[in-house]
């Protein structure tokens, strides 16, 4: 995701249906999956004795993550609390710096592209040595997985068509068609370097216009399906992007940059065990893994806390 995504990942909302987006509304008010914790989610107090608080952004595959690095922390005995589907980079970075969450989903080159949207992103290492460095004195990184989520600029099938585009084609090819399309995704997105800006910057890119809807959920796909919008921020594991034949547009000069699932941690909030238990999720997630996940979650339906606990089970994590 450009979580300024992949957009916070850009940020996204990716359940892929009503499911997911009854999934993420459950955890929101605690019926199921991680949130065991009915406070708002927004209103900064800090956590309570030892308590880990897990914090997820407002999309499916972060409160899914969020289930998964709460429950192999909970594995090595150590108390945690939930605070899922709070909402985009922009607010949880203040809940981080402050205390109020201790642990969050991160994708690493999102992150540096919000704290430094003219950092280059030249590799895994640069770039994370980049963030740890921009970040607030009271934060780290900790190791980041295999597995990437990015954001992108998707078309819908209909679209692909008509202008001959495929999995081969560039966001360059769509200089000249951009102004006969509307694309769609978060609020966000408008205004980030990972979104419009650098879209124009670095692409030359100027749509017809834009339609604010949610972070590459299911406002976003339900658009992009009908033709309200013709391309759209959709996040690269989304598993609706081959069940709706959506065409991913290749991004030649990397400007969704890197994308690794990697733990933002409250420094003082977290022990060594803790560490060691969220790197070794890390070392055993890939994007294969994490496609895989995700359509459990977003088109099987299933509770993502539920699939969480199997995962980590599978792995010998849980």
């Amino acid at each position: 995701m450009t979580s300024n995504a992949h957009s916070s990942r850009s940020f996204r909302n990716h359940p892929g249906a009503a499911a997911v987006a009854l999934a993420a509304m459950t955890a929101l008010l605690a019926g199921c999956s991680s949130s065991d914790d009915t406070s708002d989610p927004l209103a900064g107090e800090k956590a309570e004795g030892n308590t880990v608080v897990v914090g997820s952004n407002n999309f499916a595959e972060s409160i899914l993550l969020a289930d998964i690095y709460g429950e192999a922390l909970k594995a090595k005995g150590i108390k945690v609390s939930y605070k899922p589907n709070i909402g985009s980079r922009e607010t949880t970075y203040g809940l981080l710096k402050n205390g109020s969450i201790t642990v969050l989903p991160e994708y690493n080159g999102s992150l540096l592209s919000y704290l430094d949207p003219k950092a280059e992103q030249k590799s895994l290492e640069t770039v994370n040595a980049a963030a740890k460095a921009k970040l607030d004195p009271k934060l780290t990184l900790l190791e980041s997985s295999p597995a990437e989520d990015k954001d992108s600029v998707t078309v819908n099938a209909e679209t692909a068509k008509k202008y001959n585009l495929t999995a081969q084609s560039t966001l360059a090819d769509l200089k000249d068609i951009a102004p006969e399309l509307v694309l769609g995704g978060s609020p966000e997105f408008q205004t980030r370097q990972q979104g419009m800006v650098g879209l124009e910057s670095v692409y030359g890119l100027k749509f017809k216009s834009f339609k604010a809807l949610d972070a590459g959920g299911p406002l976003t796909q339900a658009a992009l399906k009908k033709n309200t919008v013709q391309a759209a921020d959709i996040f690269t594991t989304d598993p609706t992007i081959t069940k709706e034949k959506f065409v991913v547009l290749q991004d030649p000069e990397n400007l969704f940059g890197f994308a690794n699932v990697t733990p933002l941690v409250y420094k003082s909030g977290l022990s060594q065990e803790g560490v060691a238990a969220l790197n070794a999720v890390s070392a055993k997630l890939d994007t294969k893994t994490l496609l895989d996940l995700d359509s459990q979650v977003q088109l099987e339906s299933k509770d993502p806390l539920d699939v969480a606990k199997a995962w980590l089970k599978s792995v010998g994590l849980g």
